[in-house]
């Protein structure tokens, strides 16, 4: 038993190396003083994340990546919520399950594809190049994640509790408003928190429906490693990797506040 316990604890360290070992590589990168992405470094300096600050390009991208993945949050959860909670009921029939799988083509689709097809789309209606259609991109492959963790929430809550409320007078508006929303806000925040997370590292359908002036940072990034890779690409980076542990972190405070509320 020992010896099986010892053989799940290195398998377990095995994968958790395989996982971080790039994030460790790229990491000490973004504090060179180098000019070249590589090792050995020559230096500690912070003149690359210093960079991201005022260098014109990778400032402006900043901006637009926090400008497009806040739109995008905010649309993704509206439509994500209204979409789970049209598709709350029997989730054995197969209308259930094929609405469902409808509002998930998004996520297997191919991002070339979709990509593709919204610059055919969005020429058509002159969206190309504009914020409006890096958001209305976006959204598209955001919101299986907010239907995700919103239906999930919805299917574990107790539907006596909105009867009851019906039971007691009130229209459903107001079951909407008091009961049902602040039931599922944990799905909420959680798939509010994806589709930002989704948007911010989005760069396939950014090449294909934005313009110079709506350059992300993930679409900064990858330029920058086709035309000259440099250590500011390693504090690009590592400001991503930080922004998701934030991200983690938010999502584990919230599901640990709602399950210490009294249901």
């Amino acid at each position: 038993m020992n010896g099986f316990k010892l053989l799940k604890l290195l398998f377990g360290a095995a994968v958790v190396f395989f996982l971080l070992a790039p994030l460790v590589a790229i990491l000490p990168l973004a504090f060179t003083s180098g000019a070249l992405l590589g090792y050995p470094m020559e230096g500690y300096s912070t003149r690359w994340f210093q960079e991201l600050v005022q260098a014109d390009a990778w400032r402006r991208s900043i901006i637009n990546s926090l400008i497009i993945s806040v739109g995008t949050t905010a649309l993704a959860t509206v439509l994500g919520t209204v979409g789970a909670l049209g598709l709350r009921g029997n989730q054995y029939s197969f209308m259930f399950n094929s609405i469902k799988t409808i509002f998930l083509l998004p996520m297997v689709v191919p991002a070339v594809v979709l990509g593709v097809g919204m610059q055919l789309m969005f020429a058509r209606y002159n969206l190309l190049n504009s914020y409006t259609g890096v958001i209305i991109a976006h959204t598209v492959v955001a919101v299986p994640f907010v239907v995700i963790n919103v239906l999930a929430v919805l299917q574990s809550v107790d539907r006596r509790v909105e009867q009851a409320a019906a039971s007691l007078g009130a229209p459903p508006y107001v079951i909407l408003q008091k009961v049902t929303l602040p039931l599922a806000k944990p799905g909420i925040i959680s798939g509010a928190v994806f589709a930002f997370a989704t948007s911010l590292d989005e760069v396939v359908l950014t090449l294909f429906v934005a313009g110079p002036n709506q350059r992300t940072l993930a679409r900064q990034m990858f330029s920058t490693i086709r035309e000259n890779i440099s250590p500011a690409i390693a504090a690009a980076a590592f400001v991503f990797i930080v922004g998701t542990i934030l991200i983690a972190l938010v999502m584990i405070l919230t599901q640990r506040k709602a399950a210490a509320q009294p249901q």
